[in-house]
């Protein structure tokens, strides 16, 4: 594929700014780490489904990424097709809106009706993410991927702030719940149309018409090969099994702060201000150091941030560690996206990157159930500083497996890991 002039990747950088501006704005009204396990708990939803949240999350975004794998071996235009692909997210969210402002459901299985719609937006991005990465990678130029990405998301967190803010004022405001967080979803889907529409203004080059088409026995004999000799990114698979501990973390830190401090529900919206504040700094931070030293490095970093969220979550005694724990969940998310977006990039070299990048969260999702279901069965019989405990012995395995059993693909003494046996 041709390289992109400088002004193209401009171009495609605005656009790209504005997409992830708009779609953390968004957000900012769903955060599966801060407002949802709060909103779940305020509809009576029972606490292990409050507490598996993220980790549910992550296993809906799995589910259907080797079917969008499958259905999207040979596309051609891929503006069409990202856009085509993002509309599905439309409906769900339409249904939150609609049936929170103007149905507004009541009684011991209010929650149900929520979670429908979040497990079909959840389905909904599972099919995105392999074609969206495919998009992403056939926009950019490898040289400059990892800045390129690290300030996309920067400017998710930018939206993520001013909607933070407004989650605030929302919140404060005299809307009674739970029609406030309908208000909420309504904003959220302008958001995603937006981020949707900007995609047709991109530039693209034109795909190798002299390609050959694939069938659904060559893709899937192509994921088996990838597993069977791809021994360092097997190695990375592995490492990352531990990692699935802190889904469970990120569902539990504001319902476990609200039940020690007893905030207002509005407090979210602070949460969410220094989460993306810190996950733009780090989403930056983390594209810069992948690009010079490796996406393994930046990745680490992620990893150590969560760390420090789970010590300070068993440390907090004032608000102040409660904002803190929020801060480090922004870093470790911001550097979390980017490093491993552009790990999955430098695992698969010149091959088809939504097959390793469907293969991730389909390999880890059976991890992240037993995940789940273990902190599910715990959270009525163990205190949380118990089950922080677990998880934070978890995430530290994870980093040493990281550090010193994984091969970082663009390592400077090494080739980049463009061969498939390596």
């Amino acid at each position: 594929m041709p390289e992109y002039s400088r002004s193209d990747i401009r171009h495609n950088l605005i656009l790209n700014s504005v997409h992830e501006f708009s779609w953390g704005f968004g957000i900012a009204f769903h955060s599966t780490y801060a407002l949802i396990p709060l909103f779940l708990a305020q509809l009576g939803a029972p606490a292990p489904v409050i507490a598996s949240v993220a980790g549910v999350f992550s296993i809906l975004l799995a589910g259907p990424q080797l079917i969008s794998v499958g259905l999207g071996r040979n596309i051609r235009n891929y503006k069409l097709a990202v856009v085509g692909v993002h509309t599905l997210v439309w409906p769900p969210v339409f249904f939150m809106a609609f049936i929170f402002t103007f149905l507004i459901p009541t009684g011991p299985g209010a929650w149900m009706f929520y979670y429908a719609c979040f497990i079909l937006y959840g389905l909904a991005i599972g099919l995105i993410i392999p074609i969206w990465s495919g998009f992403l990678h056939r926009i950019t130029n490898r040289s400059t991927r990892g800045s390129f990405i690290g300030i996309s998301f920067a400017f998710n967190s930018l939206g993520g702030f001013l909607g933070g803010i407004l989650v605030k004022l929302v919140f404060d405001s005299s809307t009674p719940f739970p029609k406030n967080f309908g208000i909420g979803f309504w904003i959220l889907l302008g958001s995603v149309i937006l981020g949707t529409l900007v995609f047709l203004g991109y530039r693209v080059n034109p795909a190798d018409q002299s390609q050959k088409s694939r069938t659904m026995e060559e893709v899937w004999s192509e994921i088996r090969h990838v597993l069977k000799t791809h021994t360092n990114f097997r190695r990375y698979l592995m490492s990352r099994i531990f990692v699935t501990a802190n889904f469970p973390a990120l569902s539990l830190y504001a319902v476990y702060a609200q039940q020690k401090f007893h905030f207002a529900l509005s407090e979210a919206g602070v949460f969410t201000v220094i989460q993306v504040f810190a996950f733009g700094l780090a989403s930056y931070g983390a594209g810069v150091l992948g690009d010079r030293k490796g996406h393994k490095w930046s990745f680490s970093v992620s990893i150590a941030a969560y760390i420090l969220a789970v010590l300070l979550s068993l440390k907090a005694a004032t608000m102040i560690h409660v904002y803190a724990i929020f801060l480090f969940v922004g870093i470790g998310q911001g550097a979390f996206l980017p490093s491993s977006l552009n790990l999955v990039y430098d695992f698969a070299g010149v091959r088809d990157t939504r097959i390793y990048m469907a293969l991730v969260d389909t390999f880890l999702a059976p991890f992240t159930v037993v995940s789940i279901t273990i902190v599910g069965l715990l959270i009525d019989r163990f205190s949380y500083p118990i089950i922080f405990s677990g998880i934070g012995l978890s995430l530290c395995l994870g980093l040493v497996l990281i550090l010193f059993w994984v091969r970082d693909p663009r390592h400077t003494d090494h080739p980049p890991d463009y061969s498939i046996s390596a």
